[in-house]
């Protein structure tokens, strides 16, 4: 009876080229839901808390803010003081319920109302920006805040 050899797989530029890079992205499928909601969660909230510190000196909102408000905001539907205390409020509010996960997908929809809002009425131009943010967000609010978060552990005593 002949003895059927088989055919060794030539290793070429090619296949090894295909193999390092299954190799290398699968690695990728490895990271953890909670570890890109935690990234996501302090990236936006970075973004947002820093955005309502320009618009404050400490407890009070400075003239500048409702200035830009009144002339280069200009939202239409609201007052323009009213959109500068609602928006400085929000952005250190829900930026601080982020970085500790409470209500965290409430404060991730909050913020991308808000990204939404600041994209068609106000800086159309600055979409590639507005469209990251609103991934981020996207993400938190389709896989949650992950265990590091006060969420969470309301969850856990809850069940």
């Amino acid at each position: 009876m002949p003895i059927i050899i088989e055919e060794e797989k030539q290793s070429t530029p090619l296949t090894m080229m295909q193999s390092c890079n299954k190799a290398l992205w699968g690695k990728f499928a490895l990271i953890p839901d909670w570890a890109i909601s935690l990234l996501a969660r302090f990236a936006v909230a970075g973004i947002f808390w820093r955005s309502g510190q320009t618009k404050v000196n400490g407890w009070d909102i400075n003239e500048f803010t409702f200035l830009l408000f009144e002339t280069e905001y200009n939202l239409p539907l609201i007052p323009y003081k009213a959109a500068a205390y609602i928006a400085t409020f929000a952005e250190h509010f829900f930026s601080l319920l982020l970085v500790i996960g409470l209500a965290t997908r409430l404060s991730a929809g909050a913020l991308l109302v808000m990204t939404l809002v600041i994209q068609i009425f106000v800086y159309p131009a600055s979409w590639p920006d507005h469209a990251v943010w609103a991934v981020a967000m996207l993400f938190i609010m389709s896989r949650g805040p992950g265990f590091l978060s006060l969420d969470h552990l309301i969850k856990k005593q809850l069940s």
